[in-house]
């Protein structure tokens, strides 16, 4: 598998953050499709391609925020573990909430990994670099 066509669904309402991710992706110079939904029933949407919208292909990695209108990041998580056909996807958790709670509900649901977007400078860099790699490395089925 080509890891170029590899996508990312990005799950923000933030429009800055939605900017500084792409933003920050571009500066790491990769250059995999970004899918953005604005909170867990669009990103449902178009995982499952629902309500006339598109279905996102496979492979996919995605990017989480916790706090959103309509159905929250950990919501998100309950429904894909319980969906058959999602409840394998590659999740990575980026919020502003820094709550051992979030943290434990959140790992509790198989994320691969959490990261705070208050470290949205260097450290933030580092995740992207992180993910980047990962997904360069990691072997996905066809």
């Amino acid at each position: 598998m080509n890891k170029d066509t590899l996508k990312i669904l990005l799950i923000e309402d933030d429009d800055i953050d939605i900017m500084s991710i792409k933003r920050t992706l571009k500066k790491k110079n990769i250059v995999n499709e970004l899918v953005v939904a604005k909170d867990g029933i669009e990103a449902l949407d178009i995982l499952r391609g629902t309500n006339d919208v598109e279905k996102i292909s496979p492979p996919k990695i995605i990017l989480l925020d916790l706090n959103m209108p309509r159905m929250n990041g950990l919501e998100f998580l309950e429904e894909i573990r319980n969906d058959k056909i999602l409840q394998s996807s590659i999740v990575f958790v980026l919020t502003t909430s820094n709550s051992d709670e979030d943290k434990c509900n959140a790992y509790k649901k198989n994320i691969a990994g959490y990261i705070l977007k208050s470290n949205i400078n260097n450290q933030f860099m580092e995740a992207i670099t992180m993910l980047n790699l990962y997904w360069k490395i990691v072997e996905f089925p066809e």
